[in-house]
C-alpha cells in the first residue's frame, strides 16, 4: 500500500513567486553640484575647425610663407670705387731667365705701362698690402712666371731669399690679411680683360713659405681676355682693373710658353695618381714664357678724389 504525499501547497505557502518579488531601487551616489559652483562655471570655447575658411591655407599662401621663411640676409652693395692708381713698367728679355744660373736681364725691351685702378673701399686690406709692395719697390725686377692663352697671366711669386726674380715681401708693412674668409671679398667677377685680383685657387707659391706663420700672399693675377674667366671666380680677390695699357696685357698674353706633350701629360698625371712629389714639381715649369716677362718698375699716382671708372668691369 502506497501513500502519496503532496507538498506544493506547503512549499508555495514558504517561497514567494518571483512576479511578487518587489523590484530593487538603485541609489545614486553623485553628489549635486554646489548652486555656487554651478553658477560661476563657464565652459571654455571650442578651437575653430581646422578646416574651417579662416583656417585654411591656399598653396601660395604656403609657397609664400616657405619662401619668406628662407630669405637669406641681403648681401653688402659692391663699392667700386677707384681710391687709388698705381702703375707697373714691363719689360721682355729675348731668352729665358734661370733663377739659379743668371742674373736679371741688362738688355731688356720695354713693353710698356699698365695703371691700375685699386678697389680700396671693397676689400681695404688687400688694397693696403698690395699698395705697400708697390711704394715698397718690392715687385719690382720680379717675373710674370706664368702665362695661360686666353685666360691670364701669374706674377708676384714668392721665392727663397737667394732666389733671383721672385718676389719677398717686407712682412713689416704687410697686415694679416683676414678678407680671404669673408664672403664680401669674393663678390667681383673676373669678367673681362684687365682684372686684377690676388692668386687664392691659382696659388703656387713654396710650401715650405706657405707655412711659415708670418706667411703673407702677395702673388697676383691679371686676365688677358678675350673672354672672362668664370673658373677664377669666388676663388680669387678681385681688388683692381687696369684703366690704360690693355695693348699690353695682350702683349704679355702673346708670349710663347712652354707646353708639354700629351704623353708627357698623360705620364704626369699618372705618377701624380701614384703619389710621385715629382709630378707635382714637373708642372711648376708648365706654361712658363719662353722669354723673360718682368716689372721693371712701379709706383703709386696721388688719386685726390676717388671716382669711378667708366672701364669698370
Amino acid at each position: 500500500m502506497f501513500i502519496h504525499l503532496d507538498f506544493r501547497p506547503i512549499r508555495k505557502a514558504l517561497l514567494p513567486s518571483v512576479s511578487q518579488t518587489p523590484p530593487i531601487k538603485l541609489i545614486s551616489q553623485t553628489r549635486p553640484n554646489p548652486p555656487c559652483l554651478m553658477a560661476s562655471f563657464t565652459p571654455p570655447p571650442s578651437p575653430p575647425s581646422l578646416l574651417s575658411p579662416a583656417a585654411t591655407l591656399s598653396r601660395r599662401s604656403l609657397l609664400l610663407l616657405s619662401s619668406s621663411s628662407l630669405s637669406l640676409p641681403p648681401q653688402p652693395p659692391i663699392d667700386t670705387t677707384i681710391t687709388d692708381r698705381i702703375f707697373m713698367d714691363f719689360s721682355l728679355c729675348p731668352t729665358f731667365f734661370r733663377p739659379e744660373r743668371d742674373s736679371l736681364c741688362t738688355d731688356s725691351t720695354p713693353l710698356g705701362r699698365l695703371v691700375i685702378g685699386l678697389y680700396g673701399h671693397q676689400v681695404p686690406i688687400t688694397v693696403s698690402n698690395f699698395k705697400s709692395m708697390i711704394t715698397s719697390s718690392t715687385y719690382k725686377n720680379t717675373l710674370v712666371h706664368k702665362i695661360f692663352p686666353g685666360q691670364y697671366f701669374l706674377a708676384g711669386r714668392q721665392g727663397r731669399r737667394e732666389t733671383k726674380g721672385e718676389v719677398h715681401p717686407p712682412l713689416e708693412f704687410l697686415a694679416r690679411n683676414t678678407e680671404t674668409v669673408e664672403s664680401k671679398a669674393f663678390m667681383l667677377r673676373h669678367s673681362r680683360a684687365g682684372v686684377v685680383s690676388l692668386c687664392l685657387s691659382e696659388n703656387d707659391d713654396e710650401e715650405e713659405i706657405k707655412l711659415d706663420p708670418d706667411y703673407r700672399n702677395v702673388e697676383f693675377l691679371i686676365t688677358t681676355g678675350p673672354g672672362p674667366c668664370p673658373q677664377l671666380d669666388s676663388k680669387n680677390i678681385v681688388f683692381g682693373v687696369v684703366l690704360e695699357g690693355l695693348d699690353i696685357v695682350t702683349a704679355i698674353a702673346s708670349i710663347p710658353t712652354y707646353k708639354p706633350s700629351e704623353r708627357i701629360q698623360q705620364y704626369n698625371d699618372l705618377a701624380g695618381f701614384l703619389g710621385d712629389k715629382r709630378a707635382q714639381q714637373a708642372r711648376t715649369i708648365w706654361n712658363r714664357p719662353l722669354k723673360t716677362v718682368y716689372i721693371s718698375d712701379c709706383g703709386e699716382f696721388k688719386v685726390t678724389k676717388p671716382s669711378l671708372s667708366p672701364t669698370l668691369p
